[in-house]
């Protein structure tokens, strides 16, 4: 039978990347449940230089921290490069993905294919959020904070203060 590739401690060690700007409930649900799958679970925070975020990298893997501070074994770690360079660099080969809907799957199926055409070695973990979320995405959260709308249901108080910050009512 084969299992899970463990690291050099013997633990299995899982990475949950994304740009995460910002955390929302959906991919804080991900993370808990992932976290009880794996003995680690990386949060990886992809710092795309070709989109223009609402929160600095530096921000976003504080606002995860907080709303994973009840998770031991939970780390964040920010990354500039291919997901397969930095899995690499970790010695990790495991990868944790949400999907919301059908539409998540054929991009995130693709992302699965190449990387595991760049490192053979790693294999994609896919986890259906709960319908409760399956609307739910970072630049909804911030279509809505954008206009002071509600988003105590979409994140965590901890986001929604620093959303609060960056949309001040004039």
């Amino acid at each position: 039978m084969n299992t899970l590739k463990r690291d050099e401690h013997g633990i299995t060690v899982a990475v949950y990347p994304g740009s995460f700007d910002p955390v929302t409930n959906g991919h804080l649900d991900i993370i808990h449940r992932a976290a009880k799958v794996f003995d680690k679970l990386i949060v990886a925070v992809l710092n795309n230089t070709s989109k223009n975020p609402l929160f600095t990298l530096e921000e976003r893997m504080e606002l995860i921290r907080k709303v994973t501070k009840d998770l031991p074994n939970v780390e964040v770690d920010g990354f500039r490069d291919l997901l397969v360079n930095y899995m690499k660099e970790r010695n990790v080969h495991l990868v944790v993905r949400g999907l919301r809907a059908v539409s998540d799957f054929e991009y995130e199926l693709q992302m699965a294919s190449t990387n595991h055409k760049l490192n053979s070695d790693i294999e994609t973990f896919f986890m259906t959020s709960k319908p409760k979320f399956s609307y739910l995405s970072s630049s909804i959260v911030k279509e809505v904070a954008k206009f002071h709308g509600p988003v105590e249901d979409l994140v965590p108080v901890e986001v929604e203060e620093a959303l609060k910050e960056k949309y001040p009512k004039a």
